[in-house]
């Protein structure tokens, strides 16, 4: 094992690490990335586990701390804690931190978990095992997660329709500790929001790209600081919104045929209705059948849109 200097970072990038570092050893590299907003309080010691976690890990690794516009020393504890600090200007968004630091990273495997210390670093290794073979794992939380009652019917519906939409049954939609392939991740940048939906977003696009996801129990904590993922009632309607658009995007069809179908269901019932009670045919009946036809229309045609984009992904990749 090559020996690594300070934290056992990754050597730069360059002629330098190419002569200093096997390339096996930089195949199994890891590149750990937390975003942090305002988490002076806690992102010392999250920052001090993590290090100890992977130092163990006789692998490669790099650690990076998006600092999200702190307004307080979260980037200054980060960095005395041994992290590479990114810093954003002013507060752009839980999944814009991540972007942040996907694009920063160096290392082929990514993991991801958050700043306020409810993940624990003890289950990286874990996610790391589960990982090879898989381009994605997703660590599954016991209990609801810490979730507030008022939020857990919400979040309920929410994993029933990704479920139902991907054809997958997804323990955990949108858990923030998760080990990813990088390449897979910046494939499906563009297509990620900055807000917190990122996690239910990559999860939902990474079935529907082909790629392979597989699930491990964590174990989770309370929250203990102003973690980016406090999600905001209002933030329930984005997910759904952001839902069905990776469906748009990906699998139309799953989208225009359930509406095509309840559409022409409606429009059989009053012209059967009209027939029966008045002998005539229903306008309102026919429009609806006319609907359902260019719903379905549209369906066939969006669908033959994303698979040309599935094939331009492919050639790019």
């Amino acid at each position: 094992m090559t020996q690594f200097d300070g934290n056992t970072m990754l050597l730069p990038v360059g002629e330098a690490a190419s002569k200093s570092t096997d390339l096996a050893e930089q195949l199994t590299a890891v590149s750990i990335v937390i975003p942090a907003f305002r988490e002076a309080a806690n992102i010392g010691h999250v920052v001090g586990a993590v290090l100890g976690v992977a130092r163990a890990l006789d692998r490669p690794f790099e650690l990076i701390v998006v600092d999200d516009g702190s307004t307080d020393d979260t980037a200054q504890v980060a960095e005395a804690a041994g992290a590479t600090v990114i810093r954003h200007p002013y507060n752009l968004g839980y999944g814009a931190a991540l972007k942040t630091g996907m694009r920063a990273a160096r290392a082929p495997t990514l993991v991801i978990l958050d700043a306020d210390g409810q993940h624990d670093p003890c289950d990286i290794p874990a996610l790391l095992s589960r990982k090879d073979g898989l381009d994605m794992v997703v660590g599954v939380r016991g209990g609801g997660g810490h979730s507030p009652a008022w939020r857990r019917p919400g979040k309920a519906f929410l994993g029933w329709m990704a479920n139902g939409l991907t054809g997958h049954r997804i323990p955990d939609l949108n858990c923030g500790f998760r080990a990813l392939d990088r390449k897979m991740a910046l494939r499906l940048l563009p297509i990620l929001p900055n807000g917190f939906s990122l996690s239910t977003t990559i999860t939902i696009a990474a079935f529907h790209a082909g790629y392979t996801v597989g699930y491990v129990p964590i174990h989770v904590a309370s929250r203990q600081g102003h973690t980016q993922s406090t999600v905001r009632l209002s933030d329930g309607f984005n997910t759904l919104m952001l839902i069905l658009r990776i469906m748009s995007l990906f699998a139309p069809l799953k989208v225009f045929l359930p509406v095509a179908g309840f559409t022409l269901v409606v429009g059989l019932i009053f012209i059967v209705t009209s027939y029966v009670q008045f002998e005539t045919s229903s306008i309102r009946g026919m429009l609806a059948v006319l609907a359902s036809i260019l719903f379905f229309l549209f369906g066939l045609l969006a669908d033959q849109i994303a698979a040309l984009r599935r094939g331009e992904r492919v050639q790019d990749g």
